[in-house]
């Protein structure tokens, strides 16, 4: 997908595009800022059955590159649809919604955080963001409990949007376990994340 003028910055963009140190984006270096992805893993099986409706959202393929960074106009946009999604969803569970677990779908008035996080995705997309930039990821609460969320890929590292949390925070400043996300380089797979741990969503076998 071509990426829209003004959202993202590129090698050689003039300084107004490029991000400032107003937007607090962490100083320090270091894998820490992203997060470490190993294998091919399960797909969860709401995603698996999400990619059966929407098959072209599945397969997209694209190039191992670096993350691009992101300008002042992106970080805006990024936070707007993050908090307008958060704002305009009423949290409500897939079993009060459709009588069963596990069903992934855009939502219209009310979802839940798989849900949310695949609305925020559609809207980044539609505003010039990269699909490769934009992944679904399944992470661990404090509490136990499982939870989806969508992971910005940045070349300041890797942001989260969270429909439990309006501020949009570096992975590392959020208190959940990461457990796996969809595969930069392709849509329809997903990928461990390092860091470890038991998946908690229901999956699909590799």
């Amino acid at each position: 997908m071509k990426k829209a003028a003004g959202v993202w910055g590129v090698a050689g963009a003039i300084c107004a595009l490029m991000m400032t140190a107003s937007h607090a984006i962490p100083a320090q270096a270091g894998p820490s800022l992203w997060m470490q992805t190993g294998a091919i893993t399960s797909q969860p099986i709401g995603h698996y059955e999400f990619c059966q409706k929407y098959k072209d959202e599945c397969e997209v393929k694209s190039r191992s590159v670096m993350p691009p960074k992101v300008t002042d106009h992106g970080w805006a946009v990024i936070r707007d649809v993050n908090a307008t999604v958060n704002r305009t969803i009423t949290p409500m569970t897939d079993q009060e919604l459709y009588g069963k677990d596990e069903v992934w779908a855009y939502p219209t008035t009310a979802g839940d955080c798989e849900d949310m996080a695949l609305l925020k995705r559609k809207m980044l997309m539609e505003k010039g963001f990269s699909a490769s930039d934009l992944l679904m990821t399944v992470v661990r609460k404090p509490d136990g409990e499982g939870h989806a969320v969508l992971t910005v890929r940045t070349a300041q590292g890797d942001f989260i949007l969270d429909n439990l949390e309006d501020q949009v925070k570096l992975w590392t400043d959020t208190p959940y376990r990461f457990l796996k996300r969809q595969a930069a380089f392709h849509s329809g797979r997903w990928v461990t994340i390092e860091n470890g741990g038991e998946v908690l969503v229901g999956s699909v076998g590799k």
